[in-house]
């Protein structure tokens, strides 16, 4: 029976491991905090400049732990990676649970140790889960509906995504919650402080559910198991660095992840604020969730015109689209419109998803099955080190814009000042975007001319 004959008389979802892949995705990203992420953070007694700096102690871990955790995962195994992650994952969530509320000396370094926790386990998650599932395709000879897969996990993402922002939004309101309360007589008073931990106790369940997924996983790859026990942490990085070399001297791979890092860095950091730019808007919190699931919801329809496009577009072409969508979400968010300002948040959304499609693709496509969790966590890595350098100059850059709008408006309160500093900070997003996407474009174009470098189809 030939590969094209068995690929579409086998199902992909009938293979164990791409079920659990999806559902491992669903669990470890649907986090119920995400619609109120900046506020949670401000509202534990944290600020702007820390938020910001916390969100690059984040990436930094990640880009510390990415390569050496990829390579073990394709040294000592993929399951044993995910175990480990979704072990962290629990552990950072119990951390902020128990935390108490209110200005401390203890406050932000917990906060940040929670970041470390939670960077760790996304760089041991990162690419090792892709991995498995790509491998068990190519083993059942389905490689070929990886595109389906990718679909189908955008849209259970997008299921979940919906479900987790409608109600991490809504049990984080102490009003709604209150008269939930009175609805079925409980004798309870809600407040802001402990409506807050009703999202990390929903995502500490997620966390849970994450646990049980990757239990259940079998490993797929070309070493057996008497090699993994004998391999080293030596052997993972000559593998990170072999597998770095690889890249480096493969100018479609190379490429692919530099696009992707452009998008997602900057696009990443405009997201991560995004509840804060709703204030702005005049969107009420009530809101918020309802928000999350129109974006969630994206990922029902972009998926399907992403793929669309991969078959009947050059990469080329992709690129220009994808670049296209984004500054148009960017530039559009810096006008603050009220209520229709939402809209360009929902096209930026919409270009982070066709990145995360395209790059997955096109990457899974070239990449070798010894080296693939170890390349996806070089893409991780290059994704996260953009954004934690993003980080550090957003914060730097609202530190600096207070500094010079505390002394040219004296009369202005706190919560005033803490709004013109975030809405002069967006305007220098979509800029950088053209800034480094130009650059870029001429080193793309220097791989061209000098490097005989041809997009494949």
């Amino acid at each position: 029976m030939s590969k094209k004959s068995n690929s579409k008389e086998i199902s992909p979802y009938s293979l164990p491991n791409v079920r659990r892949f999806i559902a491992f995705r669903l669990f470890f990203n649907s986090r119920f905090y995400y619609p109120v992420f900046t506020i949670l953070f401000l509202d534990f007694g944290l600020s702007l400049d820390q938020f910001a700096l916390l969100n690059s102690i984040w990436a930094a871990t990640i880009v510390i732990m990415e390569v050496p955790s990829g390579a073990l995962a394709d040294i000592v195994g993929r399951k044993r990676l995910l175990v480990f992650s979704a072990f962290l994952m629990m552990l950072e969530m119990v951390l902020i649970c128990l935390l108490p509320i209110g200005k401390s000396p203890w406050l932000f370094p917990i906060f940040a140790l929670n970041r470390v926790l939670s960077g760790i386990a996304e760089a041991s998650a990162s690419g090792a889960d892709e991995a498995l599932a790509y491998d068990s395709l190519v083993l059942a000879n389905l490689k070929d509906q990886w595109g389906h897969v990718l679909e189908m996990l955008m849209r259970v993402q997008a299921i979940g995504f919906i479900v987790a922002m409608s109600i991490g939004a809504a049990v984080y309101d102490p009003h709604l919650m209150q008269q939930l309360a009175d609805l079925i007589h409980l004798n309870i008073h809600l407040t802001q402080s402990i409506s807050l931990r009703f999202p990390l106790y929903l995502t500490l369940g997620m966390a849970l559910l994450t646990f049980l997924v990757t239990i259940g996983m079998h490993e797929t790859d070309h070493l057996s198991l008497n090699n993994r026990q004998t391999t080293s942490i030596k052997t993972a990085f000559k593998l990170s660095f072999s597998a770095g070399s690889w890249v480096l001297h493969t100018p479609f791979a190379l490429t692919i992840i530099l696009a992707g890092l452009i998008f997602d860095s900057i696009a990443r950091m405009v997201i991560t604020l995004s509840s804060q730019y709703y204030r702005l808007i005049d969107l009420p919190e009530a809101t918020f969730g309802l928000i999350g699931s129109l974006v969630a919801a994206l990922g029902l329809f972009v998926p399907r015109l992403a793929r669309r496009l991969s078959k009947r577009s050059s990469p080329f072409v992709n690129f220009g689209i994808t670049a296209a969508v984004a500054f148009s979400g960017l530039f559009g968010m810096t006008f603050f419109l009220p209520i229709i300002g939402l809209m360009p948040a929902l096209v930026l959304f919409g270009g982070m998803q066709l990145t995360s499609f395209f790059v997955s693709h096109y990457l899974n496509q070239i990449t070798d099955s010894s080296q693939r969790a170890t390349v996806l966590s070089i893409k991780g890595l290059s994704y996260n080190l953009a954004y934690g350098l993003i980080g550090i100059f957003y914060s730097l850059l609202v530190t600096d814009l207070r500094s010079d709008m505390a002394a040219n408006l004296p009369s202005v309160g706190a919560a005033k000042l803490q709004q013109e500093v975030f809405t002069a900070a967006m305007q220098w997003f979509p800029w950088t975007f053209i800034a480094t996407l130009l650059v870029f474009i001429l080193y793309g174009r220097w791989l061209f001319i000098r490097k005989g470098f041809a997009l494949i189809d």
